[in-house]
């Protein structure tokens, strides 16, 4: 009911589109700054590439533009030791999404301030890097410079909720459910069905047979499969 200017997950919406059609961006990470979101970022994958992961629009037409985002992640503290360095410093352009709590659900120490110290800087080095002036001055080889400047200029959305509660949950899950739509909407697809998934479980149910029958079946599948699912069968003990 926001007026679109204020309203999140059409806005959300829109930047996907523009990444995505505009700057040929085909992924977005989500990264949560809390353990109890680590399964948000599965959940979201789901939602966004089996929505919109779509070549024919609603009138069965094929799709003149790129549809979908490949949507990507875990919580933040263990991206940062993992794939954060691609996104700082690759040649790909990564979007992300980070997610960060005002108060945790269990206060242990200060952990929660440097959680979130690490929520705060991680967008901010993306998107202003560090120059090699910037490197010089902290006395770095002046072999090590090129390697350890950041372009920067790299795109990225900060949410930030009070806590972790039922409603706001709620609200997280409402909000990317919505951008889904909005993105399905834009493109002009139907993101409300799933040929995809369903071809491939109606393949499944004919190969489940050629794989428990005693006798060597005929098999009608491209070489390929054929041959996999032959040994496949070799390794269970079956003809």
């Amino acid at each position: 009911t926001a007026p679109m200017e204020q309203n999140l997950p059409f806005i959300l919406g829109l930047i996907g589109v523009w990444y995505n059609n505009f700057f040929g961006a085909q992924t977005l990470a989500v990264l949560p700054y809390s353990h109890y979101l680590a399964h948000l970022t599965p959940y979201l994958q789901q939602l966004a590439m089996e929505s919109n992961g779509k070549s024919t629009d609603r009138w069965g037409r094929t799709v003149g533009t790129q549809t979908g985002e490949i949507v990507w992640g875990q919580p933040g503290t263990n991206g940062q030791h993992a794939y954060y360095q691609l996104i700082h410093q690759g040649t790909k352009l990564i979007p992300a999404d980070f997610i960060g709590l005002v108060s945790p659900a269990h206060e242990v120490g200060g952990h929660q301030d440097i959680f979130m110290a690490n929520f705060f800087a991680q967008p901010e080095a993306l998107a202003f890097g560090r120059t090699a002036e910037q490197v010089r001055a902290d006395g770095v080889p002046e072999s090590q410079v090129a390697a350890r400047t950041f372009a920067g200029n790299h795109p990225t959305t900060s949410i930030m909720v009070p806590e972790l509660s039922p409603k706001v949950l709620g609200q997280l899950i409402a909000t990317y459910e919505h951008k889904t739509f909005v993105q399905g909407a834009v493109w002009g697809i139907d993101s409300f069905d799933q040929w995809g998934v369903e071809l491939g479980k109606k393949l499944a149910q004919a190969i489940i047979p050629e794989l428990t029958v005693e006798t060597a079946p005929t098999l009608t599948h491209d070489s390929s499969t054929s041959a996999l699912i032959r040994r496949y069968r070799k390794g269970r003990g079956r003809a």
